[in-house]
């Protein structure tokens, strides 16, 4: 199978028990925030057994509490559990006679995207556990992924958090197509924050660096010169566009300038397909106005952060760092 956009959250994780079923259709899902085991007592506590009567009783009690916190779950009507932290050989063995799915030592962070994804809640304490507390899916499923079991939360009701399961024949493919998601997620969110759009192709930074370059004509003083010279370090990233595509950046940031003093010159950047000076916004060509106010902010104050060091002192290398591997801090006195 290919990548898929998975609506609900994808656990690295398998079925704890093998008796448990892989498949559950309309899951009534608990999130639990704690061990379905005893817990070792805060206290030292040393247990004598006389007898073997003993021993069974002291068995048969554990087996108790632990039944007990199973026959909770099947009361509030859960039919899979996913717990972040451990749970007990003899818990799994009752929830697998009971039918329900159970995943141990999930991450914190799945717990919060399932308790989003599915409408449930986390709870620490089995006992406060309740039905209004149980989260929903319409499928919760473990299924085999290349050579890794993972369980599948799918079908939830206005899912808050969704996953993307990504494929590769290597990992370094894989890798490199997760960065490409998160930098394609960022922009949408940056969309979403800011819902103003520019155009690409260098039209952004040539209009703003025009504009620029008009606003120093009116400044005046030792200023101008700082005020161009930051509309020549916009025209630098187009340079840069330009050059990368093959093409002559001198003559093409002439044309630039020339277009970008028209009427809707604004919309006009290098086809770098083409080689052609074209409207942007014909193309399609455009990007999130977030995204270079961001990278303009960045660029800026990094500049201004090295123009605000006076001097710099290079220190001198040690005489220790100067000398050659096996040599001694003193020369050895020849013998005699």
């Amino acid at each position: 199978a290919d990548s898929q956009l998975v609506y609900g959250v994808v656990l690295d994780k398998e079925v704890v028990h093998p008796g448990m079923p892989k498949r559950v259709e309309k899951a009534k899902i608990a999130l639990i925030d704690a061990p379905l085991e005893i817990e070792k007592p805060e206290i030292d506590a040393e247990i004598r057994i006389n007898d073997p009567l003993q021993m069974r009783k002291f068995i048969e009690e554990k087996e108790n509490i632990l039944k007990d916190m199973v026959d909770k779950l099947v009361a509030v009507g859960a039919n899979v559990v996913i717990c972040q932290k451990g749970i007990d050989d003899v818990a799994q063995h009752f929830l697998a006679k009971k039918g329900i799915l159970a995943v141990r030592r999930v991450k914190r962070s799945d717990m919060e995207k399932l308790e989003r994804a599915t409408g449930g809640r986390i709870v620490s304490n089995i006992e406060d556990l309740s039905e209004k507390d149980l989260g929903y899916a319409e499928l919760v499923e473990e299924r085999k992924v290349g050579e890794d079991k993972m369980v599948f939360v799918e079908g939830t009701k206005n899912p808050r958090a969704v996953s993307i399961v990504i494929r590769g024949g290597l990992e370094r493919v894989v890798d490199e197509a997760e960065r490409s998601f998160r930098d394609a997620l960022c922009v949408v969110a940056d969309v979403i924050k800011m819902p103003l759009i520019t155009y690409g192709g260098g039209a952004f930074e040539m209009e703003v660096a025009s504009y620029i370059r008009d606003l120093a004509t009116k400044v005046g003083g030792k200023e101008q010169l700082a005020v161009e010279a930051f509309a020549r370090s916009l025209e630098g990233i187009v340079i840069a566009l330009i050059e990368n595509a093959g093409l002559d950046p001198v003559d093409y940031v002439m044309k630039l300038r020339a277009s970008h003093k028209k009427e809707d010159g604004y919309k006009y950047g290098v086809n770098v397909f083409t080689g052609e000076i074209a409207d942007m916004s014909q193309l399609g060509v455009i990007e999130p106005l977030a995204v270079k106010v961001n990278a303009l902010k960045a660029g800026t104050e990094a500049a201004a952060m090295i123009l605000r060091i006076d001097d710099v002192i290079a220190a001198a290398r040690s005489k220790e760092a100067g000398k050659k591997p096996g040599e001694t801090g003193k020369k050895e006195e020849e013998k005699e």
